[in-house]
């Protein structure tokens, strides 16, 4: 629960910063938060749901898993990028995984980690690499793919906005917008037409 009158809107990392940040955790070992600051990037889910993720999911020979959310309950289906994908074997060659039904995010102690140990994660992450990013949490991933598919589009900007409308299964563009953080630039953009 946050304090009154706080901020607790999650910010997204500029992609090249965060796949830097997934190559940097896994140089130094850290493998299974390498694996989920990627997945989170490269998949766009919810925690909840990168936590249910299963090594036979995200190594599938098809390149696609599906998956019911939980939030929702709403059936999706994932693709995973043909890049990405070699990040994931390089990450179950490293833990030296060999039940593939295992979930991907196990602490030490064999438990699926809870949303808030991996926000607590994320904070020591931020400080020890640096990380310019003020809000930094397990919803910044999910941003942080948002944010890159509407960069990436270009001129068909608002045709990816209606697709991540559908993926984040939000009922309009405009609360996509206020989501990725659009709609305040966009505001705040204003400003910037007045001339002195």
């Amino acid at each position: 629960m946050s304090t009154k009158n706080s901020n607790t809107t999650s910010d997204y990392i500029p992609w090249d910063s965060a796949m830097n940040l997934v190559h940097r955790l896994f140089k130094d070992g850290e493998y299974r938060m390498s694996l989920l600051v990627g997945c989170g990037c490269f998949f766009g889910l919810r925690i909840s749901d990168l936590l249910s993720l299963t090594w036979k999911q995200v190594l599938n020979e098809d390149g696609t898993f599906t998956l019911n959310e939980k939030k929702t309950g709403k059936r999706r289906t994932i693709k995973v990028n043909a890049n990405f994908k070699k990040h994931i074997e390089d990450c179950h060659q490293a833990l030296g995984i060999t039940d593939d039904n295992e979930h991907c995010f196990l602490s030490r102690k064999g438990c699926v980690y809870t949303t808030q140990r991996i926000n607590v994660k994320l904070k020591f992450i931020k400080a020890r690499y640096g990380l310019k990013i003020e809000h930094f949490s397990t919803h910044s991933l999910r941003k942080t793919f948002g944010r890159k598919v509407f960069e990436s589009a270009g001129e068909q900007a608002e045709v990816a906005l209606v697709r991540l409308m559908e993926l984040f299964n939000q009922s309009s563009v405009s609360i996509t917008k206020r989501y990725l953080g659009l709609r305040q630039e966009e505001l705040l953009g204003t400003y910037d037409l007045l001339e002195f």
